[in-house]
């Protein structure tokens, strides 16, 4: 190998490590040929990212990202919470139906716009005010492209958002959680963090309409958050369908099994239950 070769290798390792998350995060949205435009939720900026299928029916796939790196070191708060590791995206990407990212607010390059502060990533990162400018992007594009029929995906902490947003929109006919957080005391006391203050907690809202189906996926070798958490979260819910792959973990193997979730969500479920391939 070149010296000059060896230079330009060097170069560009620097420089890919002097990314921001969101610069990151951007670029393996446009490596999938999503579509990038900035919503205003009320106060705040959200960033969404589409697979160029808006209004071309009348349902909708709404992915929720996890909630990041609001802390770095478990110490120090991050100055961009933005997801590392984007599992949403690539699931989105396996999704032919009209889909779309909904991002946070002070997320994807907003953090130091107002009105954010870190409270937004760190203990209110589930609160009224997260929630509701989210509902607001949402509706806002629900009406520009026709969208009736409303499918809420999402991962992690963004299993929680999926569950409180349901809430506010009864068009909703299923929600799928992917190693969700759905009691976030539980699991802030698990992990020894300080109680988010400021956060709802969506073990603790009513039971949603029947009419929602439920389908919330564990991990069996998942540490942040155990099936257990999410097992005894669904308290509150009785119609929901909990399912536990023994050897997933809260990052791998997602993929494997998207395919027949997407099938469930289309309500083609083929089988009692859903297994890895």
């Amino acid at each position: 190998m070149t010296y000059s070769r060896i230079c330009c290798i060097a170069i560009w390792a620097l420089l890919a490590a002097c990314t921001t998350p969101s610069e990151r995060f951007d670029g393996m949205a446009q490596e999938q040929g999503f579509h990038r435009t900035e919503v205003e939720g009320g106060d705040f900026s959200h960033v969404i990212y589409d697979n160029g299928k808006l209004g071309t029916s009348s349902t909708l796939h709404v992915y929720l990202g996890g909630d990041g790196t609001p802390w770095i070191g478990g110490f120090i708060i991050a100055s961009d919470p933005t997801p590392r590791r984007p599992v949403t995206l690539k699931l989105m990407a396996m999704d032919k139906s009209p889909s779309l990212f909904l991002g946070r607010p002070c997320y994807h390059g907003y953090s130091d716009r107002h009105p954010c502060t870190p409270d937004y990533w760190t203990s209110a990162r589930y609160s009224e005010d997260v929630i509701d400018s989210m509902a607001r992007v949402l509706r806002k594009i629900m009406a520009e492209y026709g969208h009736t029929n409303l499918h809420l995906v999402g991962f992690s902490g963004g299993g929680g958002l999926a569950m409180l947003m349901a809430e506010k929109f009864p068009e909703t006919q299923s929600i799928v959680t992917i190693a969700g957080n759905l009691d976030v005391e539980t699991w802030a006391d698990l992990h020894g963090y300080d109680p988010l203050e400021g956060s709802k907690n969506p073990k603790s809202i009513s039971p949603l309409p029947t009419t929602i189906r439920q389908y919330h996926l564990a991990g069996g070798k998942d540490s942040n958050i155990p099936p257990g958490i999410i097992r005894d979260a669904l308290i509150n819910q009785p119609d929901s369908r909990y399912i536990l792959f023994e050897d997933f973990t809260h990052i791998c193997c997602w993929e494997e099994i998207w395919q027949a979730v997407l099938a469930c969500v289309a309500d083609r479920c083929e089988g009692s239950h859903l297994s890895p391939r």
